[in-house]
């Protein structure tokens, strides 16, 4: 069964939304939280007249993130270089056409992080938007306008991104629900890629059963009956490298899932040393560093160097003669990382490798878990930093959160993210 079918799953726990319960700060805040680059209408057809049921999306509003193109308007893609140096979109992505053909409309292009290429959320040039459940704290990126839109009710669903992480974490730092499908599930055309060997199309909505329709109509698939977990798998070493006590997340699960489907279900494993035994080539991307990581965290840590190559090199190809003919303006942040993908070596002989390690992971995941099974890790390792950290601690984080969601991005698995 291929990556874009699966039903494999993994459930990301939004160990921010346990912390962000008890940080709620009084900040002033934009009327639209900083949530939107440009407002626009996509409305949708009439509806069929009775008795033929409405459209399934129908009376709800939604919002996209800044690299969907939407005929008439120029994409932006976080940067108004990129915006002043591109032409009129001539056509709509299929995928927000999709959803103003099920009934919903459109109501605005959100803000991003730059080329899409952070986790944090922030934008030197629209600003960043306010993170609704924690304003003094980052709202997560790069799709962080799509994710504030929804944790603000000023939409019902939107869409975003999630190449790295782009839609998990910006939904488990604002407490609503994320979903980044498998990778090819739903139609990439007309968004702007970044790596197309991980770019995927994701939603965001505060309501389940939002969540459950958008997907359905961007899946295109019908509606289908419900199908009981035979496993539910937690990664006990993946939750201890967050900072919050495993025994406070890890109960929850448990108490949940035998709520739900009872115990016989649960099992408990190391991902990571699963990982290290089915996933041979991993050996060309440990470093010396992650040699001496105790344990399987190891694996991960080289998973994520494998994905980050492949992340650069693929950015690079996409991007690379745009950037040295504009020369833009970059935020601080952003303008390492593009330098640092700039730079790589596209001789070198670990990219082919990396699309090995890739494929290894998928093999080794759909064998975990078939098509009915449930791995539950956390989303993000840590709590959302506060606003205007400096670099090198936002750069720990991201270090951090990318060696849990580079899981989803290497196995090419879907991951819904889940808040308490």
């Amino acid at each position: 069964m291929s990556s874009a079918t699966n039903i494999i799953v993994l459930v990301g726990l939004g160990l921010a939304g346990i912390f962000l319960a008890v940080q709620r700060r009084r900040k002033t805040i934009k009327e639209d939280f900083g949530a939107f680059v440009e407002r626009i209408q996509l409305l949708p057809p009439p509806q069929p007249a009775p008795p033929k049921a409405s459209d399934p999306l129908t009376g709800l509003v939604f919002a996209i993130k800044e690299l969907f193109d939407v005929e008439g308007f120029v994409t932006g893609f976080g940067n108004p270089d990129w915006r002043r140096t591109h032409e009129l979109a001539v056509r709509t992505a299929p995928a927000v056409s999709l959803l103003v053909q099920g009934g919903a409309t459109c109501v605005g292009r959100n803000v991003m992080d730059e080329m899409a290429y952070c986790i944090n959320g922030e934008n030197k040039h629209y600003g960043t938007p306010t993170n609704p459940a924690a304003p003094s704290r980052i709202p997560g990126g790069s799709s962080s306008g799509s994710a504030v839109a929804v944790a603000a009710e000023l939409v019902d669903f939107s869409l975003g991104t999630d190449t790295g992480g782009s839609v998990r974490v910006p939904a488990a730092f604002c407490g609503i629900l994320g979903f980044r499908p498998s990778h090819g599930a739903v139609s990439t055309v007309g968004v702007v890629p970044m790596a197309q060997s991980f770019d995927t199309v994701g939603w965001f909505a505060r309501d389940p059963d939002i969540l459950r329709c958008v997907g359905h109509t961007l899946l295109q698939l019908p509606f289908m009956e419900y199908r009981k977990p035979s496993r539910v798998i937690i990664a006990d070493d993946c939750f201890q490298l967050t900072k919050i006590p495993s025994g406070r997340t890890v109960n929850i699960v448990i108490q949940s899932t035998e709520k739900l489907f009872g115990r016989q279900v649960l099992n408990h494993m190391s991902l990571g040393k699963y990982i290290a035994d089915k996933v041979p080539s991993l050996k060309y991307f440990q470093s010396e560093e992650s040699k001496n990581v105790e344990g399987g965290i190891s694996a991960l840590k080289a998973l994520w160097n494998a994905l980050r190559l492949r992340q650069r090199y693929e950015f690079k190809k996409n991007h690379e003669d745009w950037i040295n003919l504009v020369k833009p303006d970059f935020g601080p942040g952003i303008s390492g990382r593009i330098r640092a993908a700039l730079d790589i070596d596209t001789d070198d002989e670990n990219i082919g490798l990396s699309l090995r390690v890739r494929e290894e992971a998928r093999e080794a995941l759909n064998s975990l878990l078939k098509d009915d099974g449930i791995l539950v890790i956390p989303t993000t390792a840590d709590p959302p930093p506060k606003l205007n950290m400096k670099v090198d601690f936002l750069e720990d984080f991201q270090t951090r959160a990318l060696t849990l969601l580079c899981i989803a991005g290497m196995s090419g698995c879907c991951q819904l993210v889940l808040v308490r």
